[in-house]
């Protein structure tokens, strides 16, 4: 894992003598500064790190995940913590907005659940990032000026008050979410899906070919659960309209392809940190959703 020094060596910034003490780290950063004198679109590859960010942006850039491409022409509004991988592209120079890091310590873990990215924005299979308007992109930039200038000041409790300003952005992207329709807030189908889908994603925070997720099948995470699998399958398809086998493999998919991509494991290491006993059905697994086998697939990305 990237820990919050290397990103500064990534972006060619000194890191602050902050970053020695053993307190929570915030930086927000100008993008027109970092792209100033460039003269090539650089590659943000995003690998899973220690740290958090959220970037504002105005400009032509391209957001891919293991599985999906998101093209954003004009505004948009990314978050990513450790558990999101993902890679950014900016498709020209004429780039600015905001963007801003920090790490775990920073925000507090007071609320119900956890942290940061235990907030229902990083809980469901939805990517976290946004495409804006420009009424939505200027009134989040009011919002990143003022951190800029608390940043900047000189007032004893402005990290206060920057934390509630990274908030303020955390909730305007959660009602960017598209509501669940014909769920209340007590539905059981919602609090189900939503524990479901977190027990899912919280598996794959692996850093070494040493771990393995646990829960693989539909029974798994019933029990986990304390549910009949059959409540499960039909809560499930009625919250997604997709079969609970369906959904884990999906995820294991896509967590296959981030490996392969990111990482220098082994074919065997990838299978067996995600469940596989035998090599075989790992790639047979793969190339059932890919159309690839995991050897061509990596092949084809180191092209």
């Amino acid at each position: 894992m990237r820990d919050i020094s290397q990103f500064y060596t990534e972006i060619n910034q000194e890191a602050p003598s902050s970053l020695a003490q053993d307190v929570g780290h915030f930086n927000l950063f100008v993008i027109d500064e970092l792209y100033k004198g460039a003269t090539e679109k650089p590659k943000m590859s995003y690998n899973r790190r220690t740290y958090h960010k959220i970037s504002l942006i105005h400009g032509r850039n391209r957001v891919e995940y293991a599985d999906e491409t998101i093209e954003i022409e004009e505004y948009g509004l990314l978050f990513s913590t450790p558990r999101v991988p993902y890679h950014y592209f900016p498709q020209d120079l004429n780039q600015s907005g905001f963007f801003c890091v920090f790490t775990d310590s920073f925000i507090p873990k007071t609320m119900e659940g956890g942290g940061y990215d235990e907030l229902p924005l990083f809980r469901s299979d939805h990517h976290p990032v946004f495409k804006l308007n420009r009424p939505e992109f200027e009134k989040l930039s009011s919002i990143f000026e003022k951190m800029k200038q608390e940043l900047n000041s000189d007032y004893a409790y402005k990290y206060d008050l920057l934390r509630n300003y990274v908030m303020e952005v955390v909730h305007f992207g959660q009602k960017l979410q598209p509501a669940p329709a014909h769920q209340s807030a007590q539905n059981a189908t919602k609090r189900i899906t939503s524990l479901f889908l977190e027990l899912l994603e919280r598996q794959f925070t692996l850093d070494s070919p040493e771990q393995r997720v646990q829960l693989r099948s539909p029974s798994d995470f019933a029990d986990r659960l304390s549910v009949h699998v059959n409540y499960l399958n039909k809560v499930l398809k009625e919250a997604t309209e997709l079969p609970t086998s369906q959904i884990i493999n999906r995820r294991i998919a896509r967590e296959a392809q981030y490996l392969l991509k990111e990482t220098s494991w082994n074919v065997s290491e990838v299978s067996y940190c995600l469940g596989f006993e035998e090599t075989a059905h790992f790639s047979n697994f793969f190339k059932r959703y890919t159309g690839l086998s995991p050897i061509q697939y990596r092949a084809v990305i180191e092209v």
